[in-house]
C-alpha cells in the first residue's frame, strides 16, 4: 500500500464540476492499493499517518500531527501510485491491487480514519476526479507499507 501525503491549507476534490470532498488545514492523502495488501497492512499504513508528526508547532519545528492542530483528512484513491515505469514509455500498472480488492481496502482506510473521530473527506473510487490543493509548505510525504 502506498500513500502520498500533503499538508495542506484547504483542499477539495470535484467530479462532474460538483465538489464532493473539501478540507481546510489538514492532510490529502492519496491512497494505492496493491495487489498483495491486507486490512493488516491497512492498519499499520493508518496508524503511521495519523502520527505523522508534520504540522509545525509554536517554535516552527515539524512536531505535531493532524490530530494535535484539529485537522482534517482528505483521503482519495489512486492506484497509479503503482505505476511500473521500467520498461517504455507508458506505464504498467500489474502491481495495482484489483478494482474490488482495492475498492475494499479503500473503503476500509476511509473507516479507520473516521474511527478516529478526525473529520474525513474523500473521493470516489475509480471516478475521473479534479483535486485542488494549496500544498502547505509544500511539505509531501512517500508512505509505503514495503518500507516501514
Amino acid at each position: 500500500m502506498r500513500f502520498v501525503i500533503q499538508v495542506c491549507q484547504k483542499a477539495d476534490v470535484k467530479i462532474d464540476n460538483a465538489v464532493v470532498g473539501a478540507i481546510d488545514r489538514g492532510l490529502v492523502v492519496f491512497v494505492g492499493v496493491g495487489q498483495n495488501d491486507t486490512e493488516a497492512i491497512a492498519d499499520r499504513m493508518v496508524k503511521k499517518l495519523l502520527g505523522l508528526r508534520i504540522f509545525a508547532d509554536e517554535n516552527g519545528k515539524t512536531n505535531l500531527s493532524v490530530r494535535d492542530v484539529n485537522g482534517s483528512l482528505l483521503v482519495i484513491s489512486q492506484f497509479t501510485l503503482y505505476a511500473d515505469c521500467r520498461h517504455g514509455n507508458r506505464p504498467g500498472f500489474t502491481d495495482a491491487g484489483a478494482p474490488d480488492m482495492a475498492n475494499r481496502l479503500y473503503e476500509y482506510v476511509l473507516g479507520k480514519c473516521a474511527e478516529t473521530g478526525i473529520p474525513v473527506a474523500r473521493g470516489e473510487f475509480g471516478a475521473d476526479m479534479k483535486v485542488s490543493l494549496i500544498n502547505d509548505g509544500p511539505f509531501t510525504i512517500l508512505l509505503d507499507s514495503d518500507t516501514l
